[in-house]
């Protein structure tokens, strides 16, 4: 049994390893490199947590896990202002090229128009819900002579019909409490089941960009993530005024944008 131990003043972090072939390395010197490596990190990111701590807001604690796929939505249900610095920079990464863009959820057209302004080629975007199909059609009429399809439908059903694109953005949530147990209690990252299919859907060099639920940096498993589908990826802070009583579930002034390069 192999113990490491990492203290200060306002905590205490004990490592047990039970199996004497847990990262087993031919070197016992190699070994404990990367034990007391892995534990350095963990104690050095609960003191920036402990910090970070200090910054949020109260917000409105709780998640609703009703079925959003139809459900009618007021324009803060879809998207509260707050989150406009973190659209545009997301816009502005994943148009890097201006070329073709898919995007995934059309919510209330703010980062859309976003996209139309970095002057893209084409737009294709994916929505499923009904009633925000309909403030689609009355957002593209200020959009005449631009290429924009919508495509009605879960992106899971739809996007197979669908071609290779310069950059995809990411930008839905959990429909219902299935998805958010699944895809946000149980991943690194919401996106992360997206993945696969980001990368599938972009041509070389293109981009992809999506909600980090990151506040400062990514951790390892974000990384080694972004890596097993994407060649490389750069990242920035984005800072934001957010209210106290935000009702997302995000409670911090800041938060990573991504972009992944395929």
């Amino acid at each position: 049994m192999v113990r490491r131990t990492r203290r200060s003043n306002k905590m205490e972090v004990n490592l047990v390893i039970k199996e004497e072939g847990f990262i087993k390395t031919p070197h016992q010197t190699q070994r404990n490199m990367l034990l007391n490596q892995a534990l350095k990190e963990f104690a050095d990111d609960l003191d920036t947590l402990d910090q970070l701590a200090k910054e949020f807001v109260p917000g409105t604690i709780g998640h609703s896990l009703e079925d959003r796929s139809q459900k009618v939505l007021d324009d803060e249900e879809i998207m509260e202002d707050w989150q406009i610095p973190i659209m545009l920079a997301m816009a502005e990464e994943v148009c890097s090229k201006s070329g073709d863009i898919l995007e995934i959820g059309f919510g209330r057209g703010v980062a859309s128009t976003m996209i139309q302004d970095q002057n893209v080629k084409s737009h294709t975007i994916i929505e499923c819900n009904d009633s925000i199909i309909d403030r689609f059609h009355v957002w593209k009429n200020s959009f005449p002579e631009k290429d924009i399809e919508i495509v009605k439908g879960l992106w899971q059903d739809t996007i197979d019909d669908l071609g290779l694109f310069d950059g995809v953005f990411f930008h839905t949530y959990p429909l219902d409490g299935e998805e958010y147990m699944e895809y946000i209690a149980n991943s690194v990252t919401f996106a992360e089941h997206f993945f696969p299919t980001a990368a599938s859907h972009l041509r070389p060099g293109g981009a992809f960009t999506y909600l980090t639920n990151e506040i400062d940096s990514l951790s390892r498993g974000h990384q080694r993530l972004i890596l097993k589908y994407f060649s490389s990826f750069s990242l920035q802070v984005v800072k934001f005024d957010i209210p106290e009583d935000v009702k997302d579930t995000w409670w911090i002034g800041s938060m990573v944008v991504i972009k992944a390069i395929k």
